[in-house]
This record gives structure tokens, C-alpha cells and sequence, in this order.
């Protein structure tokens, strides 16, 4: 089945504050964001009209710019009434949503304290990043070679860019020996995250998840976080060392567009999604589709 490239699809976007078609959303080959990494962004879904947490989002964007040292210059709730009008004008109910910030053409050098940051602000119809049957039985998981940097080397609380080129780099080597994903350590050699999503394990009852030291703290990851403790289910943001991992019997993945996937398998260690991964699961489905179950 043919895929249209997303330069190729009909949709309008929101750039530097006024919509424009896909097609004529370009940036010049000599920008900034795309030769030193200086851009950030946002993954958001829409359920039934309305963005899940979208000021989370919008205010994780702003800070993330900051952290790269740069100011986007609009305001959240410009961002925000943004965001509902590229949904509206491209007729989406249900879509994924990227806002995306960075540094333009003005000057190309390491240094760049004049250039233009500009905004642009995207939306398209994105099933789940994984197919309904990986869903259903689990995905694979290989480990990943890269590790996710020190803290002291890295603005590793933003959603930047230039964060995720070893991520793209561990998912095609892991893909090429079929997997679905690959589990990043940090750089200390402790379980970390997946290439775009946060993990979670299950033992005793109770839930296990890396403390978000040195990789980014997911807004689904904290929703998650919510639900099971209105479920009573005991939380432990704690370290995770790779050899933890045969003691666990439940593993499950968050992230925007991994919404609650379970895994099965992460290199040699197996997992079976049980009771605490299937109600999780649940509960944040019906959590997100609430605006859309009310209308």
C-alpha cells in the first residue's frame, strides 16, 4: 500500500501565524534548526475534537525552547488557539498534532543569538504508533546499543530534537532485526526509556518505573502514574538495573503516540500483559476519549 508523503497531503498549516498549504511549508536548505539540532516539538493527539492536555503540551514546548536558549515568540494561548484551528480548518476530529519550533536562516554558525525562531504547527490522522495486533499480544523489544546522555551533557528535560538522532538510530537497528522498538539505559548503564515512549514493569502488584533522571518526565507517563494510584495500585519511581528485569512480570510502554502498549518481550526476558497492565490500559483509553463519549 502506497503511503502519501506528508509534503504531498492537501493539509494546511499553521506557520508564523497564519495558515498555509502543506505543500508550501518549507524552510531554506541553510537553517539553523536543521544543521545544529537548535529546534523543538511536541507530539499531541486529538480524541473527538479536543487535544489531551493540550496546555500541558503548549507550556512543555515554551519551557523546552528555553532550554535551547530561545524564546518562541508567542504566548500560550496564541499556541493554543493555534492548535484548534489547524484541527478545524483540516476538518480533523481524531489526529495527531506537532507543533514544532526553531532557529531560522539568518546566520548559519554555531552561533546564532539573531536568528528568527519561527513556529510552525501540524496535524494529520496517525493510528497508534503500534498495529492493533502488537497491541493486543505485546510488542518486542531489543536493547538498545546508545544510551541516553548525562544530564550535565544534554538539555535532557526538553523535547529537542537533536535528543532523538540516537532514537531513530536504536528503532531501524532494532526494526532490521524484528522488533518493534529498542530499550534505551542511560548513561550510567540503568533502564531508561524506548526510543519515543516511557516504560513501566509489574511485580507483586505493584508498579516499577525508572525515575526520570537524564530522559524526559512523558505527559502520558504522569497521567498513567495517576490513574493506577486512583486504582490503588502502588507506584515506585525508582532506579531499574538491566538484570531487574527477569523479576518482573508485566512491562508496558507510554507515550503520546504509544498511547498504553504492553510488551512481551525486551532482548532475552518475557512478559505477559495481565490484570494491572490491561486496566491501565483501559482507564487511559476511556480517559482520552471522554470528550468524544460525552459529545
Amino acid at each position: 500500500m502506497s503511503v502519501t508523503p506528508h509534503d504531498k497531503k492537501e493539509n494546511v498549516v499553521w506557520y508564523d501565524g497564519k495558515l498555509v498549504p502543506l505543500s508550501e511549508a518549507t524552510v531554506p536548505v541553510l537553517t539553523h534548526g536543521l544543521h545544529y539540532a537548535s529546534a523543538v516539538f511536541e507530539g499531541e493527539r486529538a480524541y473527538g475534537g479536543v487535544i489531551f492536555k493540550s496546555r500541558e503540551h503548549t507550556e512543555r514546548l515554551k519551557k523546552s525552547g528555553e532550554l535551547l536558549d530561545f524564546e518562541i515568540p508567542y504566548s500560550v494561548d496564541e499556541i493554543e488557539a493555534a492548535k484548534a484551528l489547524v484541527l478545524k480548518e483540516n476538518g480533523f476530529v481524531d489526529a495527531y498534532v506537532r507543533p514544532i519550533a526553531w532557529r531560522g536562516a539568518e546566520a548559519l554558525g554555531v552561533s546564532a543569538p539573531k536568528n528568527t525562531i519561527h513556529l510552525a504547527i501540524a496535524a494529520w490522522v496517525w493510528p497508534s504508533y503500534f498495529t492493533h495486533e502488537e497491541r493486543l499480544k505485546g510488542i518486542r523489544l531489543d536493547i538498545a546499543e546508545y544510551r541516553r546522555p548525562d544530564p550535565a551533557t544534554a538539555p535532557s528535560t526538553a523535547k529537542a530534537a537533536g535528543l532523538y538522532m540516537i532514537c531513530t538510530i536504536s528503532k531501524h537497528k532494532a526494526e532490521r532485526k524484528g522488533y518493534s522498538d529498542a530499550m534505551m539505559l542511560d548513561w550510567r548503564g540503568r533502564v531508561a526509556e524506548c526510543t519515543g515512549a516511557n516504560i513501566f514493569f509489574v511485580k507483586d502488584g505493584e508498579l516499577h518505573t525508572p525515575a526520570p533522571e537524564g530522559f524526559l518526565n512523558g505527559i502520558t507517563r504522569q497521567t498513567v502514574i495517576e490513574l493506577a494510584k486512583k486504582r490503588g495500585i502502588p507506584v515506585i519511581e525508582r532506579t531499574i538495573m538491566p538484570e531487574e528485569l527477569s523479576g518482573f512480570t508485566e512491562s508496558f510502554v507510554t507515550g503520546t503516540a504509544a498511547e498504553v502498549t504492553p510488551v512481551s518481550e525486551i532482548g532475552p526476558h518475557h512478559f505477559t500483559p495481565a490484570d494491572i497492565t490491561k486496566t491501565l490500559l483501559t482507564d487511559y483509553d476511556n480517559l482520552v476519549h471522554a470528550a468524544k463519549n460525552a459529545a
